[in-house]
């Protein structure tokens, strides 16, 4: 044993003299590889510089020779002005103020600033700048984003959405299937009581009061209603009702579902765990099925396919036929019933429909920064050109403004105090079924976040579609009968 502890102090020191050794000599070890890294990017910087210098050169011996060094079209414009919203967006959606911050709406603001500055006059003769000159409504880059990158975003946001709720929601309406139809119905109606009483102001149209409505609740579908149900010298009412009302519509029912919780001061965990108890989950292991691959993109594909299918099938609603009043799901109402069926069944025989939570998750987020920058920037730019048109211009904002608020707060508050009080439903599922009743898709983001749980989601889809084709009755209404 003496021996034994002889040895160890000898191999103590063997091996800290070793350390002391390494120790030493890593320092000139470690500036060697400074000094190389430096060297680097010094080089770096050199041929940056060298080849700055010789665009510049070329540049001055041609007319807008900065134009020809900077190569942006309408394409990269686009790309641009995209991530550059996401960018300031996001970071503005960070900020919080006693516990409630913009979130995702950050986006949604950043994007109608956006549009609004590319509409400045001094932008169409302004040097690479003038590739984001939007002069109105049919400017290129303006179609851009309000028809390709919000479309896109929908899709993709309410297809995650669909496949979130799908293996429990069917159940889920069977049992909650009278709360759910009821409550979208009282939440669309009394913001259509509103809009109409709001006609009864000297000045204002049932067209403007109509797209005011359509902007509070930010539906697409029933803005579409109304404009078609508008005659079409009356149809830029419309479109300016709606412009000026959305923004609001958009930040009033995100700042609701977070102040709500906080002002009754809620339990979150004991709310999940309410929430969860009221939601069948069925969700089932399945195995032997083909699986297209593993991010699940083939059958997300797939049910948007045919939830686009779906939703582009017109139903006459009058007796002149396609001449009249029709109705349609659209992309939106479509896509979100194909992706819940597919989401319930989860196969088509050995063939798997299952998308995984990653890939649903991602495509959430995306989809909905996708719609707020293309609804966004195509808002500032249709506030901008139509406001230009008006006789009443800023006076007319004013009242548009307060009528949205309005219609905005009316039906939520009236909404949430009678799934509180007369339905007896839980918060997490009340503000769920707020969000689809007001066909809210950033409120719903906003909520999951909230909430910490996508269980939201399921109340959201029970009551969206009931929604859905009840503004799109109002909206129609308001401007055929008033």
């Amino acid at each position: 044993m003496e021996s034994e502890k002889m040895e160890n102090p000898t191999e103590i020191k063997e091996t800290s003299a070793t350390e002391e050794q390494e120790s030493v000599s890593e320092p000139s070890g470690g500036n060697g590889k400074k000094s190389l890294k430096w060297l680097w990017i010094t080089l770096g910087i050199v041929i940056v510089g060298a080849i700055a210098a010789w665009c510049i050169v070329n540049a001055l011996k041609v007319d807008n020779g900065i134009e020809e060094v900077f190569n942006v079209g309408q394409v990269l414009a686009l790309l641009t002005g995209m991530f550059s919203v996401a960018l300031l967006g996001y970071l503005l959606g960070r900020i919080t103020i006693k516990g409630v911050s913009l979130g995702t709406a950050g986006v949604f603001l950043v994007a109608i600033l956006f549009g609004y500055l590319c509409t400045l006059p001094w932008l169409e003769n302004a040097p690479i700048f003038n590739v984001f000159y939007m002069r109105d409504t049919e400017s290129t880059l303006n179609g851009y984003f309000e028809n390709i990158v919000q479309n896109i975003g929908l899709i993709l946001f309410v297809a995650a959405v669909g496949f979130i709720a799908g293996p429990s929601f069917f159940k889920n309406l069977k049992k909650n299937a009278k709360s759910y139809v009821l409550l979208g119905v009282i939440i669309i109606f009394s913001g259509g009581a509103v809009a109409a009483l709001f006609t009864l102001i000297p000045g204002i149209s049932p067209e403007f009061s109509a797209g005011i409505l359509s902007g509070a609740l930010t539906t697409t579908p029933g803005f579409s209603a109304a404009k078609e149900a508008a005659d079409a010298t009356l149809r830029n009412s419309v479109t300016l009702g709606h412009a000026i009302a959305y923004p609001f519509g958009v930040v009033g029912v995100v700042l609701f579902v977070q102040l709500v919780p906080k002002i009754m001061k809620a339990d979150m965990k004991k709310e999940r765990l309410a929430l969860s108890s009221g939601v069948i989950d069925i969700h089932k292991k399945r195995e032997g099925l083909l699986v297209c691959d593993s991010y699940g993109l083939m059958p997300f594909a797939l049910a948007v396919v045919c939830g686009i299918a779906v939703g582009s099938i017109t139903i006459p609603l009058t007796g002149a036929g396609y001449d009249g009043a029709c109705f349609s799901l659209g992309n939106t109402g479509g896509v979100l019933i194909m992706c819940l069926i597919f989401g319930h069944f989860g196969r088509i025989g050995k063939l798997s429909l299952d998308v995984p939570e990653k890939t649903i998750k991602v495509f959430r987020e995306f989809g909905l920064m996708l719609f707020l920058i293309g609804a966004g920037v195509s808002g500032g730019v249709s506030l901008v050109s139509e406001i230009s048109k008006s006789e009443l211009g800023g006076m007319l904002v004013l009242y548009g403004f307060i009528g949205g608020a309005v219609m905005t707060l009316i039906p939520m508050f009236i909404g949430f105090f009678f799934a509180k009080h007369v339905l007896k439903i839980a918060l997490l599922n009340n503000l769920g079924s707020i969000t689809g009743g007001m066909t809210s898709t950033p409120a719903l983001g906003t909520l999951i976040n909230v909430s910490g749980t996508d269980d939201v989601a399921s109340a959201y889809a029970a009551t969206y579609p009931i929604a859905l084709v009840a503004v799109v009755l109002v909206s129609q209404f308001l401007v055929i009968l008033l």
